[in-house]
């Protein structure tokens, strides 16, 4: 790959992505915030015309990594029409975009996809239930991929991201553990907390792969946000904290949560001939870098 455009450059993801770039790749980053420290600000993702003329004035592009989405999980539940332009539309868009040019795609998604009803974790090919309009959004843009340029393209997804940048649960958890002297965690959902250290280097080697469909992209393993927590405190050498395990039900929020939405990331781990790390052995490193 010689040039590769990365959306939502200046996110936790895409930033990552950026330094972690091949030698000898020229990245181009893009992202709606007119602030951003990006190579081209201010792209609406989800106008036709407009990324037509980004393809025009900065490619060609040998590859488009797509991070840029609505993350809001609780808003849209009332946004409902900002949300799917943003996680949607703009699939769609970059879709019939990278047809044309001949572009690879991988599209970041989540496992806001899956309802949370199994029992153990999900397979790639595991059939979809959203509950969330968050989720439903999510899986409209996957589906506009795969019909677009199904062919040229892949889905990575992923979740429960932190990483050295941006607003993550690590970092919340470390600013209230500042202030406070017991902090309550919920223990009932549970997945696989995902570092962007580790999910960058994953999504270059499936940007140069030519397997298509779908991935699933998350850190070995699975814990609860209260172990997640816990953890970070540990790592962290936080003391004189009391924290407590407590049911989603105590703290209700808009958007529905799956209660269980481990990956089975097996088919991306053959991909690269090795597995990401344990969430336990990623978090320590961020820990320790960050």
């Amino acid at each position: 790959m010689k040039r590769v455009l990365v959306t939502g450059a200046s996110g936790m993801l895409g930033s990552q992505l950026l330094l972690d770039a091949p030698v000898g790749c020229v990245v181009v980053g893009t992202d709606l915030r007119p602030d951003a420290p990006v190579h081209v600000p201010g792209v609406d993702l989800a106008d036709p015309a407009a990324v037509r003329a980004l393809f025009e004035a900065h490619g060609p592009f040998d590859a488009v990594l797509h991070c840029a989405a609505w993350t809001a999980v609780d808003l849209a539940e009332e946004k409902v029409a900002e949300a799917r332009r943003a996680n949607a539309t703009a699939c769609e868009v970059l879709a019939s975009a990278c047809a044309r040019a001949g572009a690879r795609l991988v599209a970041v998604s989540t496992d806001f996809v899956f309802d949370g009803s199994a029992t153990s974790p999900y397979a790639h090919d595991a059939p979809t239930s959203p509950v969330s309009v968050y989720g439903l959004t999510k899986l409209e843009g996957e589906q506009a991929i795969l019909r677009l340029h199904g062919g040229g393209s892949a889905i990575a997804r992923t979740q429960w991201l932190y990483g050295p940048r941006g607003r993550h649960f690590p970092g919340t958890m470390l600013a209230l553990a500042k202030d406070k002297k017991q902090l309550k965690v919920v223990d009932d959902q549970i997945g696989s907390p995902t570092s962007t250290l580790e999910l960058s280097p994953a999504l270059w080697d499936l940007a140069r792969s030519r397997e298509t469909g779908v991935f699933h992209a998350a850190c070995e393993g699975e814990a609860s946000w209260f172990e997640f927590a816990c953890e970070t405190f540990h790592l962290a050498g936080v003391a004189g904290l009391e924290v407590s395990p407590c049911t989603t039900a105590e703290f209700p929020r808009p958007a529905r949560r799956p209660a269980y939405s481990t990956l089975d990331c097996s088919r991306l781990a053959k991909l690269r001939g090795k597995p990401m790390a344990h969430w336990r052995d990623a978090l320590a490193r961020y820990i320790k870098e960050t």
